[in-house]
């Protein structure tokens, strides 16, 4: 009894005292906006006919949609196209602002109303890739997704650096006035009865203007120091959570295709993968798809290989191993379907999910890498593209030479 009281009393001061998985969320967070600007910069020349007032689900289907599921999208507030291209404008520029990781609170809750914006706006334009990326941008809202690998880290580090040293660090601007604007805005469609609807993503936003707040005042204004305590602890809860569920989710994806696919005949013979292969719509390289179908073994195999993966995935979450090698097994799966079949960013959206299991030893060592071939790429842009010339010393003297890196 004792070492199980002592486990639980682990567990729960693990889940409390710190945010956990920083560089889990911080892949999801890249991966994910990635996914979502590539999309959007892709179907630019069509996004009129995609969402906007030229595409067959007209501004008045889109309306009466609207009003039957209680669904949030920006896009029906205003009718016309500079309205539209507002919101595509705002959608791509939070997209860069969360990928780099600036103010990335904010960003994310703008990040989502942005996904949610578009994709509510005209459902039947998605397809498995857009429910994940759905479901993955309301789950960032509540994960600190910006601890490692972002100018917010980066800002953090430089500020306790000059602290350290004596330096008086100049008061942050910005973030109060992007809380300002952010709040009138949302006060404003909110009297318009703009959010009107189901409730979930306007209290979303509405808590999410008023947790700086709180946390602004008892800063400022708590006498001690548990008011501070508690607000990190919710904090790391609702993180930690986060970060569960979005585990929970990248699971039971896998964990229900799978046997849906045990079910279907075609899956139970083996030959499921020869169709897709042979479609016209999911045939951009036609001589590569006929390689892979053209071994009656090797179609089977990758057959019953997809099935076993989905399904064997979710119960292997407890051994390291075995899990790692599945989970690498599954991203090039992935990316093999992002080739053959034409589903870039399907695949992208579900190897950015597959992320939150990567060990953080190995995302440590990728950022390293990361941090050292952007050092090499700065010093051989700076000494002129001459790669005979050495770098300079990395000395406190001439520290414009010592790159800066993605880790704290």
């Amino acid at each position: 009894m004792n070492r199980f009281a002592l486990a639980v009393s682990s567990a729960i001061a693990r889940v409390t005292e710190s945010a956990l998985g920083p560089y889990q969320t911080a892949v999801i967070r890249i991966g994910f906006s990635a996914t979502w600007l590539l999309f959007l910069l892709r179907e630019f020349p069509h996004r009129q006919e995609l969402y906007g007032p030229d595409g067959p689900w007209d501004f008045d289907l889109a309306q009466q949609l609207i009003g039957t599921n209680g669904s949030f999208t920006a896009l029906i507030w205003f009718g016309g196209g500079f309205w539209f291209e507002t919101v595509y404008v705002f959608a791509v520029l939070t997209s860069v602002l969360l990928l780099i990781g600036w103010r990335t609170r904010a960003m994310s809750v703008l990040f989502m109303v942005g996904v949610l914006s578009l994709q509510n706006r005209s459902i039947f334009m998605g397809d498995g890739g857009d429910n994940v990326l759905h479901l993955m941008c309301v789950y960032l809202v509540f994960t600190r997704c910006g601890q490692v690998w972002s100018l917010d880290e980066r800002r953090a580090r430089r500020g306790r650096g000059a602290r350290a040293r004596g330096e008086r660090v100049a008061p942050d601007r910005v973030g109060p006035l992007l809380w300002s604007v952010s709040g009138f805005m949302l006060v404003a469609v909110t009297a318009a009865g703009r959010l009107d609807g189901d409730p979930t993503v306007p209290v979303i936003l509405w808590i999410s203007w008023l947790a700086p707040a709180v946390r602004w005042i008892v800063d400022r204004r708590a006498r001690t120091a548990e008011p501070r305590i508690l607000l990190d602890v919710i904090g790391n809860v609702v993180h930690n959570g986060a970060l569960l569920v979005i585990m929970a989710e990248a699971c039971l994806i896998y964990a229900t295709a799978g046997w849906y696919k045990i079910q279907g005949s075609r899956w139970q013979d083996g030959t499921a993968v020869y169709y897709p292969l042979h479609l016209d719509y999911f045939s951009p390289w036609p001589a590569l798809a006929d390689v892979l179908s053209s071994s009656g073994t090797m179609v089977m195999l990758i057959t019953y290989g997809t099935v076993l993966v989905q399904v064997a995935f979710p119960f292997t979450l407890f051994n390291r191993r075995v899990k790692n090698v599945l989970l690498a097994a599954m991203i090039t799966e992935h990316a093999v379907i992002a080739v053959v079949l034409g589903l870039p960013f399907f695949s992208l959206a579900m190897i950015a999910a597959d992320a939150v299991f990567l060990p953080t030893s190995f995302l440590r060592r990728l950022g390293d890498g990361a941090a050292r071939a952007r050092g090499r790429l700065t010093a051989l842009v700076r000494r002129g593209g001459d790669p005979a010339e050495p770098p300079a010393p990395r000395t406190p003297e001439n520290p414009e030479h010592t790159p800066v890196g993605f880790t704290a």
